[in-house]
């Protein structure tokens, strides 16, 4: 594991837009594993900074997303479809045939589960996946555990992630309880892993996750095991580990 400390989220975020932009440089017909949340907000405004100026070009590039709440229509301002429009679709100029996010209006989570296990493994694989890091080690959705979470498949949130969440919703009663999401071994098939994780309130987490055991109970320690993982970590977020 790489691991790349900035000084602070504007920082962080400009580092993993390098990545992500030396990836799409170096293969423009790639396909990127994208992610939402706070997290890779600053990264997606600093991609479009970019490609405003003519430094990058996602023409030809192909995206599947890492989850989707289930039961959202993709119109609700809280879909992560309508995240990524918002703050990463419609400002650049990628293929919107060529996005891809869990169909979370498909009330057949066997059929929707497969469909989009499917459809990464039609694109040969996903060639740099970023993730973000929850406060209980999760990433995408898969939460934590007795055992890890293989494909894609809709799981049961749990009352932290719920907990986390609701402040985008009127009230927690409105926060979806299930999200179709890849899975650990999906997520670990990436090529390249992309970790961001940014703020003082991960610190502990970071810690526990990438300087402890690999165990299920962290869903996020088993990237210790990947053969090309690149961790940016501001300096908040890795403050409680020992230089």
């Amino acid at each position: 594991m790489r691991i790349y400390k900035a000084k602070d989220y504007k920082d962080m975020s400009r580092k993993a837009a390098n990545i992500i932009s030396a990836q799409v440089t170096m293969k423009p017909d790639c396909t990127l594993g994208l992610a939402t949340g706070s997290t890779p907000i600053g990264t997606y405004d600093q991609l479009v900074e970019w490609y405003e100026k003519g430094d990058i070009d996602f023409s030809e590039v192909t995206t599947v997303n890492l989850d989707e709440y289930k039961g959202l229509p993709r119109e609700n301002d809280q879909s992560y479809y309508y995240f990524m429009h918002e703050h990463f679709f419609d400002r650049v100029n990628i293929d919107v045939s060529h996005t891809n996010l869990p169909d979370g209006t498909n009330p057949d989570e066997d059929a929707e589960c497969a469909r989009y296990e499917e459809l990464i493994h039609s694109l040969g694989g996903v060639d740099l996946q970023l993730l973000g890091l929850g406060h209980n080690g999760h990433i995408g959705f898969n939460e934590p555990g007795e055992f890890f979470e293989k494909e894609t498949h809709c799981v049961q949130l749990q009352e932290s992630t719920i907990e986390a969440n609701k402040r985008f919703f009127a009230s927690a009663d409105e926060v979806p309880k299930k999200a179709y999401t890849m899975g650990i071994k999906t997520i670990m098939q990436a090529k390249k892993i992309l970790l961001l994780v940014s703020g003082a309130d991960k610190a502990e987490i970071v810690k526990t996750a990438f300087f402890g055991p690999v165990t299920p109970a962290v869903p996020a320690s088993i990237l210790q095991m990947h053969s090309d993982v690149t961790l940016v970590v501001d300096e908040a977020a890795y403050s409680k580990i020992a230089e």
